[in-house]
């Protein structure tokens, strides 16, 4: 791979020059490359699947960058000479992560609250809480609400739920682009 500076012959040159060379514009710098040959092995089907979720990342990432208010906020994450399409690309990849889940504060009793610090390389949108007996029946479920720090969500309880033995919480952390992600804590 070559990297051309200040070269008036390829100034903002792109594509392909017959099957030899590949010409890319990337943070200002032009970059030539040999032009890949075509794959004559069958695909794994891990790679069939990886092929079909990165059409589902453009897919989404096209969506995104039809809608202004969309576009904007992924240009506003867009540094380092990515692009707005780059980053939703990306974000559709990136499940969001539960850092933390703190019960300290919840004893059974409606009002008492529920802790969750959850990230992502984009932004979690949604995280919700649901609260199950040891027998699996549900006690509640509600979405819990983002706190000014941006990365920590509260859950409030609005059921009692006198025994807590054996009792299981179940926190999903989800994306804007749906990815979702779920830890479970016993009590």
């Amino acid at each position: 791979m070559a990297k051309v500076a200040k070269n008036l012959v390829l100034y903002g040159a792109s594509g392909k020059l017959g099957d030899m060379l590949v010409i890319k514009q990337r943070a200002g710098k032009t970059i030539l490359s040999v032009a890949p040959g075509e794959s004559t092995a069958e695909p794994s089907e891990a790679q069939k699947v990886q092929r079909a979720r990165f059409q589902q990342a453009v897919i989404y990432a096209k969506a995104q960058m039809a809608d202004p208010d969309s576009k904007a906020a992924y240009a506003e994450k867009a540094a380092g000479g990515k692009t707005a399409y780059n980053v939703a690309v990306a974000d559709f990849f990136s499940a969001p992560d539960i850092d933390e889940i703190d019960l300290g504060s919840y004893t059974g009793a409606v009002g008492d609250t529920i802790r969750v610090r959850a990230t992502d390389d984009f932004k979690v949108t949604q995280v919700v809480v649901t609260i199950a007996n040891a027998d699996g029946s549900l006690v509640e479920e509600g979405d819990a609400v983002l706190q000014p720090n941006g990365l920590d969500w509260v859950y409030t309880a609005t059921a009692d739920n006198p025994s807590l033995e054996g009792d299981r919480i179940v926190v999903q952390a989800i994306d804007r682009p749906g990815n979702v992600t779920e830890e479970e804590q016993g009590l």
